[in-house]
């Protein structure tokens, strides 16, 4: 069969299709590096989106970079179509285009995130040592030196993992309702997931304190529950989707009931996906501020009950100090996103360890 295959797959190409301008040297030089003239085409076209954007500029006297690099983008764009037009096909044109427009906008994207990345970390690196990190705000004022964010820390760390703690369980066991029982309710529980999906996090923090008013770490967790609950139900419930069926029918047919299938059976088998989904809806309650403003209202000073009193949280930190008019409280603040943003890639990159097992393990099965 295998001959067969590879006997018409030439055939296919030139025979069947003798007037495709794709021949097998287009396929070839497709995914290779790029070739003189192609490396020309791309600096002709660079150049004519250069020029233009300047000389539109310079003729109508724009200030704006943002507008002037669009413009320069699109005529970029447009004019390496044009120049692909004359030297080949239509179709091989607009492919090149294609793809040429993808590169540069992934491009773009990644730039952007590696300068963001870059600022923060330049600005952060100012203050964020071992100091600022094991010491508070509590007898530090705006204009002195020393302090750092260890209550932002403490705070973080525990309403998170209540949060965790409450969110996990929960979440796993709707998953299965929506995929194994398939009950009645079915319907119902998944409209109000992607209700919850889409709402708004400081609609979270009014929803806890118009229940349960006052302000505490604890509160600050249930906010975050309430925004974790969907990102991990529908995480899961695409996990427990690429389970084998057939796993499922053996297990089945050798007589074993269906809560045991599944604690025994499908949970095991997709647990590193759910481990995964887990990281990412940790590393989505460590960035949010409205919830924490609302329900734990922050604090200066360290307070490692969650239970009672104001606490704060590594995102509030940011978000109180970034608006002081004051030097030293901006530089606290983008320790602080420094040693938030840190937190946040120490969990990224488990969540992707972590998948990177599940499909060496899927791949092995």
């Amino acid at each position: 069969m295998s001959r067969l295959i590879e006997q018409d797959l030439p055939a296919a190409r030139t025979g069947s299709n003798s007037n495709s301008p794709v021949d097998d040297r287009e396929l070839q030089r497709r995914v290779g590096r790029l070739t003189r003239e192609e490396w020309a085409e791309y600096a002709i076209a660079l150049a004519c989106g250069v020029n233009v954007a300047v000389l539109l500029r310079l003729l109508l006297d724009w200030d704006d970079m943002l507008g002037t690099s669009l413009i320069a983008l699109g005529v970029f764009i447009g004019a390496h179509y044009v120049v692909l037009r004359e030297r080949s096909t239509a179709d091989v044109a607009l492919d090149k285009s294609v793809t040429t427009t993808m590169w540069t906008i992934g491009l773009i994207v990644v730039g952007v995130l590696v300068w963001m990345v870059a600022y923060v970390t330049v600005q952060g690196l100012k203050l964020l040592n071992w100091s600022f990190v094991v010491n508070d705000l509590s007898d530090v004022g705006p204009l002195d030196s020393g302090g750092g964010a260890f209550h932002g820390l403490v705070g973080t760390l525990e309403q998170v993992g209540i949060a965790t703690i409450g969110v996990i369980p929960t979440a796993v066991l709707t998953a299965v309702y929506l995929h194994e029982i398939r009950g009645r309710m079915a319907g119902l529980v998944r409209f109000i997931i992607d209700a919850l999906a889409g709402l708004p996090s400081i609609v979270a923090g009014l929803l806890v304190i118009t229940i349960l008013p006052g302000y505490s770490g604890f509160k600050a967790a249930l906010a975050l529950s309430v925004l974790a609950l969907p990102i991990v139900t529908r995480g899961a419930e695409e996990v427990l989707r690429t389970v084998p069926d057939n796993l499922r029918e053996a297990s089945l047919a050798l007589g074993a009931p269906q809560w045991r299938v599944v604690m025994r059976v499908v949970l095991p088998t997709a647990q590193s996906g759910l481990v995964t989904v887990t990281l990412l809806a940790i590393a989505r309650m460590v960035g949010e501020t409205a919830p924490v403003l609302l329900t734990a209202f922050g604090s200066t000073s360290t307070n490692t009950n969650p239970f009672n009193g104001p606490q704060a949280s590594l995102a509030f930190f940011v978000y109180d100090l970034i608006r002081v008019a004051d030097v030293r409280s901006n530089d606290r603040a983008w320790a602080g996103a420094l040693l938030l943003l840190l937190i946040v890639f120490v969990i990224f990159v488990a969540a992707r360890v972590t998948l990177a097992r599940s499909e060496r393990k899927l791949g092995r099965r």
